[in-house]
């Protein structure tokens, strides 16, 4: 998930941006034929350079493998930001992989075809800052879309444990944390929070 840090809140007017920037799904074919324009759009939103652009590159190009893989890329003349996730598959032995941060009931929702993860929402910084509660924030947006679009009763994320501006972020747009899987050794790597659509 690539945020910034939250400044303080401020108490800035201004009219709702809710007919800001498109959203378009992407297929897996736009998404290999855009991954430098997309690798653009992350850099413009996150801090890092080219290191963390080409590590955002390769997370994209081995989560557009998963079955069901959706994009959604915002803007207008130029794209602002975007959102991806696919159904979650709890595979193997309880424990492994997502599944070790998912409680037994995330991973009943998933064998349901039921629990979708967003594993990135790239938006620009202000979206990380301003508005974060509002239903037109950028961010709320991507991540909305996916769930409805795919009929996910849930969305999940991870966060680094450490990590506690992510977590104020994600918070900040709705996420909640849910108590560690079954095979979580404390202390886990990351924390897993879900979003209801």
């Amino acid at each position: 998930m690539a945020a910034h840090a939250l400044d303080p809140p401020s108490r800035e007017r201004g009219a709702s941006p809710r007919a800001g920037a498109v959203l378009r799904p992407l297929t897996r074919r736009q998404v290999d034929d855009r991954l430098q324009e997309l690798g653009d759009v992350y850099a413009h939103s996150v801090a890092g350079g080219d290191v963390a652009r080409t590590r955002f590159l390769r997370r994209l190009a081995s989560a557009v493998q998963r079955p069901g893989f959706a994009l959604l890329l915002a803007g207008n003349t130029d794209p602002t930001g975007l959102a991806y996730g696919f159904p979650v598959r709890v595979e193997g032995r309880p424990g492994e992989g997502l599944g070790a941060y998912l409680p037994t009931g995330l991973c009943q929702l998933a064998a349901a075809g039921l629990l979708f993860a967003i594993p990135e929402t790239v938006v620009p910084p202000e979206a990380c800052r301003q508005y974060q509660s509002r239903d037109w924030n950028l961010a709320r947006r991507l991540q909305m879309r996916l769930l409805h679009d795919h009929g996910a009763a849930l969305g999940v994320t991870l966060v680094c444990r450490g990590d506690t501006r992510m977590l104020e972020v994600l918070r900040s747009w709705g996420w909640r944390c849910v108590p560690a899987g079954i095979g979580a050794h404390p202390p886990a790597l990351h924390r897993a929070l879900v979003l209801s659509p």
